[in-house]
C-alpha cells in the first residue's frame, strides 16, 4: 500500500509542473500575469512538499527503494517500452534539489521577468524544464531516461533563445542545441550498445548482469584489437555526459546559456540540465567501476575543466559570465570525484553547488536588474551602499564557492580534493594538482567580481546615478532563502551524505572493494566541526584565503597591478580571453568548414553533375539528336524509297550472311 501511494505520489510530482506548463502556454494570455504566476508557484510548490514527503520516506527512515511500471509506451520483441519510476535515495534528492530549487527561480521570476511581454511563456517554458528534468532524475530505464534528457536540451534551447529578436540570443540557442547534439550521438549509441549486449533497457536487469558482461563481451574496434564492451558503452555514455555537463572540449555552449533571461541561467547552472551528465554517471556507476581506463579519462578530463575554464573566468567582465565559467569549473570538480569513484562526494557537491549557484545567479540578476539590465562589472561599483541584502547574498555565495569554513561548499569540496588526493587510478595525480590549483582559482575569480560590482569606486553610468535601489522583496526571498542552505548544509549532510552507515545515498551507490577511497575518508573523518577547526592545517584553506587576497590587492587596493600583469603577459592574457581557442576552432573547423564544404557540393555536385550532366546534359543530348535526326526528314519521296531499298538490303545481307535458308 505504501509503495502504490509513493509512486502515485512520484507521479503527482512529475505531472503538476508539466500541467503548469500546459496551463501558462495555453491560457495564460486569458488568465493574466498574476493568475498564470500564482497558479505555477502553486503547483511547483505542491511538487516540492510532496518530494519533502517523498525525503523522509525513502531517505531518512531508509525505505527500500520503489520501482513501479506507470504505463508501458509498447512492446518489440524481448523489448518491453515502459514508462516507469525508480524512487530510491539518489533519485529522491536529486528530485528535492531540483523542485527546491525550480520553486526560488519561479518566486524570482515574477519580480526579473514583471515589464517583459513573454511573461506567460517564460512560466511556460521554465515549467516545461523542471518537468523534464524531474522524468530524467525518475526514469527506472534508458529509454524514459533519454526522453527527458532531450526534454531538457529541447526546453533548454527554447529558454536560452526566449529573446528571439536578439541575434546574440539565437546564436546562443543555437550552439547549446548543436554541442549537446553532439553528446546526444554518443548517447544513443551507448543506449543500443546496452540493449545489444544486455538485452534489456532496465537498470537493476542492466547492473545486475554487469560483471558478467565485463568479464566475457569485448568488440573489435580495429583488425585484431579487441575493447571491453562495459568501456565502449561507459565512453558514449559519457560523451553524453560531456555534452550536457559542459566538459571539455563540449563546454563551449555553456556561456552561451548567458544570452537567455537570468532566472533560467540560475535553473540550468544549479539544478537541470547540467546536473544531467553528473547524475547519469553516478547512477551509472555499477557500469563505470568495470570499467577503470573510463573512471582514468574522466579523472583527466574533469581536471582539464576544473582549472582550464576556471582561469577563463578570471578575466570575464561580464558577471553573468563569471558565474557562468564557474559552473564549468565546479563540474569539473564534480567529474573529478565521479573519475576517483566517489561518487558521493560528487553528489555531495553537486547538492551544495545547486545552493550557492542558484544564490550567486540570482543575486547578480537582482544587480542587473537594478542597473536595467547593464552586466558589465567594469560600469558598477560601490554598489554595497545601495543593494545591502543582495550584497549579504552575494558574500554568502562567494564564500561557499570559495570553500571557506563553515559554509557549505567548503564540505562538499575538500572531500574531493582529498577523494581524488587518495586516488591509486592512472590520471589521478594530475587531477589532483588541477583541482589544488582550482582551490586558488576559484576564489580569485568570485572575489574579484563581488570587488568589482559592490565595492571600488563607483563607475555607474550617470543616467543610473540616484536611481539604483534594492530590489522588491519577491527578488530577495529566494535570495534569503537559497543563502541558509548555501551556509549550513555542507556541515549539516556531510556525516550523513558521506560517511554514516547508512548514508542518506543507501545503495544507490556501487563502488568496488579497490576504488573505494571514501572508505579511507571516512577512517579519516572526525566530525564536520573537528575539520572546520582543522582548516588552519589544511592547504586547500589557505589557497582559498590568497585567492580571496588576491582578488582585493589587484581589484581594490592595487588595481594598477593588473595593467602590469596584462603588459608583461599579454599573450596568456589574450589565450584566456580567447577561450584557449575552442570557439575559433569550431567556427573554422565546424562551421566554416562546413560552409565551404557545402559549396563545394553545390558547385561540384549540384551545378555540374545534377544541373550539367542530368538535368541539362539529358536537354542537350535530346536537343543534338533531334539537330541530327531532323536531316533524315527531307520531305523527297525518292530519299524515302532509297532508304528502303537499302533497309531491305541490309536486312537480306544480315540474314544470308548469319546462315540463310537451307537449299
Amino acid at each position: 500500500m505504501l509503495n502504490t501511494l509513493l509512486l502515485t505520489l512520484a507521479l503527482a510530482i512529475v505531472l503538476l509542473p508539466l500541467a503548469g506548463s500546459l496551463v501558462a502556454g495555453l491560457f495564460g494570455k486569458t488568465l493574466g500575469r498574476t493568475l498564470t504566476h500564482r497558479t505555477l508557484v502553486t503547483f511547483v510548490g505542491a511538487a516540492f512538499f510532496l518530494s519533502c514527503y517523498l525525503f523522509k520516506v525513502i531517505v531518512l527512515d531508509a525505505h527500500p527503494a520503489v520501482e513501479g511500471v506507470i504505463y508501458t509506451w509498447g512492446s518489440l520483441a524481448n523489448l518491453q517500452l515502459d514508462v516507469a519510476f525508480l524512487l530510491d535515495p539518489l533519485s529522491v534528492i536529486m528530485v528535492t534539489i531540483v523542485l527546491f530549487v525550480s520553486l526560488m527561480v519561479h518566486i524570482y521570476t515574477i519580480g526579473y521577468m514583471a515589464e517583459d511581454p513573454g511573461y506567460q511563456r517564460f512560466f511556460s517554458y521554465v515549467s516545461l524544464f523542471t518537468f523534464s528534468m524531474l522524468v530524467l532524475v525518475l526514469a527506472n530505464n534508458f529509454l524514459l531516461l533519454f526522453f527527458g534528457w532531450e526534454g531538457v536540451g529541447l526546453v533548454s534551447y527554447l529558454l536560452i533563445g526566449f529573446w528571439f529578436e536578439r541575434d546574440s540570443a539565437n546564436a546562443g540557442s543555437l550552439k547549446a542545441f548543436v554541442a549537446n547534439r553532439v553528446g546526444d550521438v554518443g548517447f544513443v549509441i551507448a543506449i543500443a550498445a546496452v540493449f545489444m549486449y544486455f538485452g534489456t533497457l532496465n537498470y537493476h536487469d542492466v547492473f545486475i548482469q554487469v560483471p558478467a558482461v565485463a568479464a566475457k563481451q569485448s568488440m573489435h574496434i580495429i583488425s585484431y584489437y579487441q575493447v571491453p564492451a562495459v568501456t565502449v558503452i561507459c565512453l558514449f555514455l559519457f560523451i553524453g555526459a560531456m555534452g550536457k555537463s559542459a566538459q571539455v572540449p563540449l563546454h563551449v555552449w555553456l556561456p552561451e546559456s548567458m544570452e537567455g533571461p537570468t532566472p533560467i541561467s540560475a535553473l540550468i547552472h544549479a539544478a537541470t540540465m547540467v546536473t544531467a551528465g553528473i547524475y547519469m554517471v553516478a547512477r551509472m556507476s555499477p557500469l563505470f567501476e568495470y570499467s577503470p581506463a573510463m573512471l582514468s579519462m574522466i579523472l583527466v578530463i574533469g581536471g582539464t575543466t576544473c582549472l582550464l575554464l576556471g582561469l577563463v573566468a578570471v578575466v570575464q567582465s561580464d558577471i553573468k559570465r563569471v558565474i557562468a565559467y564557474s559552473t564549468i569549473s565546479q563540474l569539473g570538480y564534480m567529474a573529478v570525484a565521479l573519475g576517483a569513484s566517489a561518487y558521493d562526494a560528487a553528489i555531495f557537491h553537486l547538492m551544495t553547488h545547486a545552493f550557492f549557484k542558484a544564490l550567486l545567479f540570482l543575486a547578480a540578476g537582482s544587480v542587473i536588474i537594478a542597473l536595467h539590465h547593464e552586466q558589465d562589472m567594469h560600469k558598477m561599483g560601490g554598489l554595497v551602499r545601495y543593494m545591502p541584502v543582495t550584497y549579504l547574498t552575494f558574500v554568502v555565495g562567494s564564500l561557499a564557492l570559495s570553500a571557506i569554513p563553515p559554509f557549505s561548499g567548503f564540505y562538499s569540496k575538500d572531500m574531493i580534493i582529498e577523494a581524488v588526493h587518495l586516488s591509486t587510478l592512472p590520471g589521478a595525480g594530475y587531477a589532483y594538482a588541477c583541482v589544488l590549483i582550482g582551490a586558488f582559482v576559484t576564489p580569485l575569480y568570485i572575489f574579484r567580481a563581488l570587488f568589482l560590482t559592490f565595492h571600488t569606486q563607483e563607475r555607474l553610468a550617470p543616467t543610473l546615478r540616484g536611481h539604483v535601489h534594492e530590489s522588491p522583496w519577491v527578488v530577495l526571498f529566494p535570495l534569503v532563502a537559497l543563502a541558509i542552505p548555501s551556509l549550513i548544509a555542507g556541515e549539516w549532510l556531510i556525516g550523513p551524505m558521506l560517511f554514516h552507515q547508512p548514508s542518506l545515498l543507501g545503495n544507490s551507490i556501487f563502488v568496488l572493494q579497490e576504488h573505494h577511497v571514501m572508505a579511507t575518508l571516512a577512517e579519516e573523518y572526525h566530525g564536520a566541526r573537528a575539520m572546520a577547526l582543522q582548516a588552519g592545517v589544511h592547504l586547500t584553506f589557505w589557497l582559498s584565503l590568497a585567492g580571496i587576497i588576491t582578488a582585493w590587492l589587484f581589484n581594490a587596493e592595487f588595481p594598477q597591478w593588473k595593467e602590469f600583469l596584462k603588459k608583461h603577459f599579454h599573450r596568456f592574457y589574450v589565450i584566456l580571453l580567447e577561450k584557449y581557442g575552442f570557439d575559433a576552432f569550431n567556427q573554422i573547423v565546424f562551421v566554416d568548414g562546413a560552409k565551404r564544404l557545402g559549396r563545394l557540393f553545390y558547385t561540384v555536385s549540384d551545378m555540374k553533375v545534377i544541373d550539367g550532366v542530368c538535368v541539362n546534359g539529358s536537354g542537350n543530348s535530346v536537343r543534338r539528336f533531334a539537330q541530327l535526326s531532323r536531316h533524315l526528314q527531307t520531305g523527297y519521296l525518292y530519299h524515302y524509297a532509297l532508304a528502303m531499298v537499302l533497309g531491305v538490303l541490309v536486312f537480306l545481307a544480315w540474314y544470308l550472311l548469319a546462315g540463310g535458308v537451307n537449299v
